[in-house]
């Protein structure tokens, strides 16, 4: 199936209040079994911590078990959260994906922590981390680690110490830069990487972070043209009804982190539909519904190519976030997979 724009995913493995994390990561795999079937371009995984309603902690681990469970779909991280792991790390764990899955896997690298301060700190004070503030030289580092040269430390005595990710190494994951501000698009420009706006989370600043990046890129032997797709948000459904009450407990979700209110298990529809009127948060999700591409599969159709068209792109990253009811399954996300089938078939060519 050929499908225009390009479609492809990020999951967060969303975890219901009914939910066990066990049943949460089954369902991401049959989420992404699906993606493979209907030709969907690439499944990434975000890194988050700390949080009751995601269970994408561990993007290395969750994609070495998709890639062996899929054919042919691209996996990758979306992204890996640098400050807290080490370099050598992140270069040795894509390297030994990339040679149990050659050409399928994808390294997306953001600046963020990806969790709370407490958690930063816990994660900095228990195991090997990166300085944030040296973010750029990281990149550098990553990039020389995973490439079959390796790289060269040259030691307090002056011999020059070689280190590869893997040995032998015959193929390298593409790296890409993720970011929502003006400093990701303006890096990845100046290393020559692809780059990605993550718009399904802010949703701000879009417009101007691409038009940075194309006009700085400098171009790299990897990559010659500058390479970027967008993210979104979507609940597609068989009618736009359906489509509005399965968006709701992840838009309930989002207004209660942009409160600051505590986090929790993601609801399942009928409690969200359940809870009492609040102000507050209902004034936050008006402004995401805008922002969500929250309709049936000819209208979610329209508004991604009409996306497309718009900021010059061919692949859109969609993060289906349709809820379940309490009387579906544990171990699978119905409405995910109807995300994912009706955009698949509305695009078609």
């Amino acid at each position: 199936m050929n499908i225009s724009p390009r479609l492809s995913v990020l999951d967060l493995v969303p975890v219901r209040s009914d939910q066990s994390s066990r049943g949460a990561v089954a369902a991401s795999v049959r989420l992404a079994q699906l993606a493979d079937r209907l030709g969907f371009t690439r499944y990434w995984f975000a890194e988050h911590h700390n949080m009751p309603a995601v269970a994408s902690t561990t993007p290395p681990v969750l994609i070495a078990s998709i890639a062996a469970q899929t054919e042919r779909i691209r996996v990758g991280s979306g992204g890996v959260m640098l400050p807290n792991h080490a370099p050598l790390v992140v270069a040795e764990q894509f390297a030994a994906l990339e040679a149990l899955a050659p050409g399928r896997i994808d390294l997306g690298i953001g600046r963020a922590p990806g969790s709370d301060p407490v958690i930063t700190q816990l994660l900095r004070i228990s195991g090997p981390t990166a300085e944030v503030d040296r973010f750029p030289d990281h990149l550098a580092d990553i990039l020389s680690l995973l490439s079959p040269d390796g790289a060269t430390l040259r030691l307090t005595s002056g011999r020059e110490y070689p280190i590869t990710a893997t040995p032998a190494a015959s193929a390298v994951p593409p790296l890409w830069l993720l970011g929502s501000s003006d400093y990701s698009a303006k890096l990845a420009a100046e290393l020559g990487l692809p780059y990605v706006f993550a718009n399904h989370f802010s949703g701000q600043g879009l417009e101007r972070a691409l038009e940075l990046y194309r006009t700085g890129y400098r171009p790299s032997e990897a990559h010659p043209e500058p390479e970027t797709f967008l993210t979104v948000n979507a609940s597609v459904a068989p009618t736009l009804d359906e489509a509005r009450a399965r968006a709701l407990p992840q838009l309930r979700s989002m207004a209660r982190l942009q409160l600051g209110r505590p986090m929790r298990p993601l609801e399942t529809i009928d409690e969200a539909q359940a809870a009492p009127a609040d102000t507050q948060a209902s004034e936050l999700i008006t402004a995401m519904e805008r922002r969500w591409v929250i309709a049936d599969a000819v209208g979610a159709a329209s508004e991604l190519r009409k996306l497309a068209d718009r900021h010059g792109i061919d692949e859109i990253m969609v993060a289906p976030i349709a809820g379940s009811w309490a009387s579906e399954p544990l171990d699978r996300t119905p409405g995910r997979e109807r995300t994912l089938e009706l955009l698949a078939g509305a695009l078609a060519e």
